[in-house]
């Protein structure tokens, strides 16, 4: 509507005069987010109201594409609808300037405006413009320059500092964040070096980025090495790799060890203010006190007899292995994680940083806080897993003076039969379920990462989810869509035979002699070059293909024209056809459209083994106190053996492309390193 208002004044100036206003409705009784006044004092209200108002000179194809605007690209559908919308302007602004015309319309305006005011769109065009076509962004950067467009932005601008001049709070990223100064947001991302990043991590680490990086901030690294008996220097590696993969490096790196000195003077702080106990009591004992909310027998020793238990701990005697330090909270809280948790314990393991320097190490929940706070954080993300030890995180400030920080949690990242527990993907490794940690049915990285996923499509799968508290149970389907759209632009096309049943034809009218052509790897993609196809008079086709066929038909063989079936060999399975070239026929009056492979010396198919993958559970959600053992499914890994064109042997391990007619596939392996001497494709 701010967008028309400052277009009309383009023609009339000072037709109109656009005011912006603080929140979400100008009215807090309706969802009314804009009102047009008039001079005679008449009120038009409502966003499609004032837009018909604004707009009501327009006409014809103009008219249309306001409404278009209204209802496809700003209107109430979600990401689907609005994915439309957009692949349907790209390809209307091909050979287009405008969307009505050779000049501005009010049809630009509108569909700029709905797009200005779409955070889908401006997020994309932020983190992957390529995803939204190469003429929809020339247009929209074209639009976005134009006088009416820059007086627009400017008047919201204006209207933005004023706000936040006068502001205590500023949001961020919809997790009503409190206490946002741009320039001086701190975030971090602390995983545990006992394992490697899985998609639940990616989130995490992508949307603390994300709030660092969109309010100018810094974001922190920081190993969570608080438990010697898990950690390792290796894991550390694999998680700084996985996150360059992700396009995220930490502004600071540090380790929870770099504090030990100081997490521990502060468990004594604790201690001698009377917040903290040594407990000796047994393990199994302990837990069911806590359950049924039963005072310990150690909660009333005095500071003295603590603390002297406590430097036990810390020479690791006899007696102070069988304790452990407990945060004197509650008894009884209803939240059970308030029943004075344990926040230190032995160790003898020596550390792979300081080695045996410590034998006590503070609990994640008692070093998380006080390391957040010694850090400079401002702001810590993580997920709804730990929202009962909120108020425990926050108890830690109070007890100890301590900087506060603000915390704020978000939804899991759970996908329909997956597994996201270390210890539970531990198991499979260690049973030899699968390959390792990088297996394509582990939802780790790595796995993802070797099944196809893409970076970019990881990104913006995650933020689409945005920040969302919600815990919902996620379709695998979703994701890999996203990631269809990313690859399909630039993926090459390449062919593929199964083995089984493979079918020789011979081309009646064929060339004499087997010769190589250049053929474009992606016919939308010409900069993707070309590749070598051989035509020859004896060809390869499949066994499903051959199947089909019927004497007479004429079908056309991909990229090279149209063929009569003259003769089909063999019943069930068919074992040999004979077809009759017709390139003189119209390739879109037939049916029938086949893959093949042709013969030639120089350049023959090459051995190919493609590899699809199922569910490592047959259960869409294992709840915690359940077995994964009982819900194993039988065969999770197929095998098909086949043939691809020769050019697939010159690409390297991690190209994805289309095999024609199959689908989109990874080169996993090429042939010399394969152990089935093959190219491996997933």
């Amino acid at each position: 509507a701010g967008g028309l208002a400052e277009f009309a004044n383009e023609a009339a100036p000072g037709t109109y005069t656009v005011e912006w206003q603080e929140g979400s409705t100008l009215r807090e009784a309706e969802a009314v987010t804009a009102v047009l006044t008039t001079s005679a004092g008449a009120e038009v209200a409502g966003e499609p109201a004032v837009i018909d108002a604004l707009a009501g000179g327009a006409a014809g194809d103009v008219s249309r594409w306001v409404g278009f605007a209204r209802t496809r690209v700003g209107g109430p559908g979600g990401f689907k609808e609005l994915e439309a919308a957009l692949d349907e302007l790209d390809h209307h602004l091909t050979m287009r300037a405008f969307v009505s015309g050779y000049s501005a319309t009010a049809a630009d305006v509108a569909v700029w405006g709905a797009l200005r005011g779409s955070a889908i769109f401006q997020r994309n065009l932020k983190t992957k413009r390529e995803m939204l076509g190469a003429h929809l962004v020339r247009w929209y950067a074209h639009v976005d320059s134009l006088p009416f467009a820059r007086r627009l932005a400017e008047g919201l601008a204006v209207a933005n500092k004023q706000v936040n001049r006068g502001a205590k709070d500023q949001g961020s990223f919809d997790l009503g964040l409190t206490g946002v100064e741009y320039g001086n947001v701190v975030t971090r991302f602390p995983p545990e070096p006992s394992g490697y990043l899985h998609i639940g991590h990616a989130k995490a680490a992508l949307l603390n980025e994300f709030v660092a990086r969109s309010n100018g901030g810094r974001l922190i690294i920081r190993f969570d090495d608080t438990n010697p008996s898990k950690e390792k220097a290796e894991f550390e590696d694999s998680i700084l790799e996985d996150l360059a993969l992700l396009g995220i490096s930490g502004d600071v790196m540090s380790h929870t060890s770099d504090h030990f000195q100081r997490i521990y003077e502060l468990a004594v702080e604790l201690i001698r203010r009377g917040l903290a106990y040594v407990d000796d009591t047994p393990t199994e004992v302990m837990r069911s006190e806590r359950w049924d909310g039963v005072e310990s027998k150690c909660r009333g020793l005095s500071v003295e007899e603590n603390l002297a238990r406590f430097q036990q701990m810390k020479e690791a005697t006899e007696f102070g292995q069988t304790c452990c330090l407990r945060a004197k909270m509650s008894i009884d809280n209803p939240n059970k994680a308030l029943r004075d948790p344990t926040i230190y314990r032995c160790n003898l393991i020596p550390h792979h940083r300081t080695g045996d320097q410590w034998k006590i190490y503070p609990i994640y929940d008692f070093a998380c806080p006080v390391v957040d706070s010694i850090e400079g954080v401002t702001h810590a993300l993580r997920s709804s897993e730990y929202r009962d030890r909120n108020p425990q995180y926050q108890w830690f400030f109070k007890a100890l003076d301590l900087r506060p920080v603000q915390i704020m949690d978000f939804s899991r990242m759970n996908f329909t039969y997956t597994l996201l527990s270390k210890r539970k993907l531990q198991w499979f490794v260690n049973e030899g379920f699968v390959e390792g940690w990088n297996d394509p049915r582990f939802p780790t990285v790595r796995g993802i990462r070797r099944r196809g996923m893409t970076i970019e499509a990881l990104r913006q799968y995650v933020l689409m989810q945005g920040a969302s508290q919600r815990d919902m149970l996620l379709e695998w389907d979703k994701i890999w869509a996203v990631n269809k759209k990313v690859i399909d632009p630039k993926a090459p096309r390449h062919t593929a035979l199964f083995k089984q049943g493979l079918v020789p034809a011979t081309v009646v009218g064929g060339p004499e002699e087997p010769y190589v052509e250049p053929v474009l790897r992606h016919k939308k993609a010409p900069e993707l070059g070309t590749k070598s196809t051989v035509f020859s008079s004896q060809l390869f086709i499949g066994q499903d293909d051959a199947a089909e066929l019927a004497v007479g038909e004429e079908l056309t063989l991909m990229d090279w024209g149209n063929a009569v079936v003259e003769k089909i060999e063999g019943d069930s399975p068919v074992t040999g056809v004979v077809l009759r070239l017709n390139l003189a026929g119209d390739v879109k009056a037939t049916k029938r459209k086949i893959t093949w492979l042709g013969q030639h010396p120089a350049a023959h198919p090459v051995e190919a083994l493609l590899l699809d993958y199922d569910y490592l559970i047959t259960k869409k959600k294992v709840e915690a106190d359940e077995n994964v053992a009982d819900f194993l499914t039988p065969v999770t890994k197929f095998e098909q053996p086949a043939i691809v064109d020769a050019n697939v042997a010159a690409l390297p391990a991690g190209t994805i492309v289309q095999l024609e007619r199959m689908g989109y596939f990874i080169i996993d392996r090429i042939a010399a390193e394969s152990e089935v001497g093959a190219v491996t494709l997933i």
